[in-house]
């Protein structure tokens, strides 16, 4: 399964479309070709290493909240995959 998850862009680098999200503390690259105008500090989707979607930090953090719960679910042994 492949989860597009919210990441905050942490850096940008103009030549060639790409940069650096963090997600939850990871730092990963990111293709931003995508989407235009893109800057440090906005929320997106990235899946696959590209950035998909734009979205709002509270629509970004209440997702981020969600997924945390899915994984104390899957975590707790009462849980049924």
């Amino acid at each position: 399964m492949c989860l597009a998850i919210p990441v905050r862009v942490i850096a940008l680098d103009s030549s060639d479309d790409t940069g650096k999200v963090d997600y939850m503390g990871t730092k990963i690259g990111a293709n931003f070709a995508l989407l235009k105008d893109i800057r440090v500090g906005d929320w997106v989707i990235v899946h696959a290493g590209f950035a998909i979607s734009r979205l709002d930090e509270k629509e970004a953090r209440e997702t981020l909240a969600m997924l945390r719960e899915v994984q104390k679910a899957s975590d707790d042994d009462r849980f049924i995959s």
